[in-house]
């Protein structure tokens, strides 16, 4: 006689319980969600008659174009979106999807929106994604600066200064040797020379980092400010005539359709960017010395009492630092504009600080928010070349609205390393 075995019942898991402030926090950007879903759709519903032709290859007006019914694509668009922003505000996905929900909305709004603007016209999508990466460049590799910085415990106000003898020395050196490669050089080493200002007054005398970071910035501004009137204006032929790098295809890849000529046909500043988001983190999250670094950031008294040499770990971080934004700042006259102009990086490294914010300290989440504030400052001229009912001072202001909706609501509160911008004094 067989015996018969039965399994123990399980009670069911206890049903999640939300904290008061999570789901405050939900609620908000679940709001902010929704008001943009409706946006999207009531720009779907009052989209024009015809199609909606997107140009997929920068400058051929005759072939590779895509056409789509634009109001019936904005509506199916705009309702998708409702649809995520609704489940989001109602939790009917897993907590862990609900980033993809908020990408869901972005790409629908963003497609509603263009369905809108293009109805009846070309929208050049080609040029759309070649300026955002344009534009995301030396925004990537000032939030990248910013993510060493502060994950070692000190602040980085000072990127833009960073950015501007970056852009400086580039031109100089580009100009009197016509090397690109000393140009790059020389502004990683102007770079290191801000970062070892910043370094010395924060960590070795322990001068307050965020005025001491707006100190390098007004510095910064009036250094280069002034030898540009001395030595630039008088003798721009020789001093300010830098070659900008030619852009390098990387064969197979670079015949990829639509992606392959925007992503691997750029020139060698663009694919340092590439590699310094995959070093910066690999470096800070699978190497002992990013384990120091994030040590140093959150708990240093902890870290020196494992024998970590805190003030040596945040030396390294803010100097290496200063190495990427150098680059950064030599994207803006080797790698872009030509030539330098006085305060030419324009406020950019600010708007990398609120990448690094809006990417919660991440390397992988700075670079996008990066590129999306990027896409918001191209789309903006795009809208304007083909003439779409919104007013050109509103499109002026877009990119920066964009950039204070996104880390005021879409990012909320967020904890930055506990430990930054404390200086640290050994017992």
């Amino acid at each position: 006689m067989s015996e018969t075995t039965t399994e123990p019942v399980r009670a069911p898991a206890p049903p999640q319980i939300e904290a008061p402030a999570e789901r405050t926090r939900r609620l908000r950007v679940g709001g902010l969600m929704v008001v943009f879903a409706l946006i999207g759709l009531g720009l779907a519903i009052g989209t024009g008659n015809g199609d909606a032709t997107f140009q997929l290859v920068s400058g051929d007006l005759q072939n590779n174009l895509v056409g789509v019914p634009a109001q019936p694509v904005a509506i199916l668009l705009g309702a998708l979106g409702v649809l995520a922003a609704v489940a989001y505000v109602l939790r009917r996905v897993p907590q862990r999807y609900a980033g993809w929900l908020a990408a869901v909305l972005g790409v629908c709004f963003i497609g509603a929106f263009l369905c809108w603007a293009a109805a009846g016209k070309t929208f050049p999508l080609a040029n759309q994604f070649q300026g955002t990466l344009n534009f995301a460049t030396p925004l990537i590799l000032g939030a990248l600066a910013g993510v060493l910085c502060e994950r070692a415990g000190v602040i980085n106000i000072a990127i833009e200064g960073q950015f501007l003898v970056g852009a400086f020395t580039a031109a100089v050196v580009s100009s009197t040797t016509g090397s690109a490669a000393a140009a790059l050089i020389a502004a990683a080493l102007t770079g290191v020379l801000m970062a070892a200002l910043l370094a010395v007054f924060s960590i070795k005398y322990l001068v307050n980092q965020v005025v001491l970071g707006v100190v390098l910035v007004v510095f910064a501004s009036g250094i280069t400010g002034y030898l540009f009137d001395q030595f630039l204006q008088e003798d721009a032929e020789s001093l300010n005539t830098p070659d900008v790098l030619s852009a390098v295809k990387i064969p197979g890849l670079g015949d990829i359709p639509f992606f392959g000529p925007i992503l691997f046909n750029q020139t060698i500043l663009v694919y340092l960017t590439y590699l310094a988001v995959a070093v910066v983190t690999f470096v800070l999250f699978q190497t002992r010395w990013g384990l120091r670094v994030r040590a140093v950031g959150e708990h240093p008294k902890a870290a020196d009492t494992v024998g970590i040499k805190v003030k040596r770990v945040r030396y390294s971080a803010v100097l290496w630092a200063g190495v990427l934004a150098g680059l950064g700042g030599a994207f803006f006259t080797v790698g872009y504009a030509g030539s330098f102009s006085k305060d030419m990086t324009a406020g950019n490294g600010f708007i990398a600080l609120a990448a690094l914010i809006m990417g919660r300290w991440h390397p992988i989440g700075a670079m996008v928010a990066a590129l999306f504030f990027g896409f918001a400052t191209q789309l903006q001229s795009q809208l304007q070349i083909i003439q779409t009912p919104i007013p050109g001072e509103l499109l002026l202001m877009a990119p920066y609205l964009a950039t204070v909706i996104a880390v005021a609501g879409l990012v909320g509160r967020v904890r930055a390393p506990k430990a930054d911008g404390e200086p640290y004094v050994a017992e």
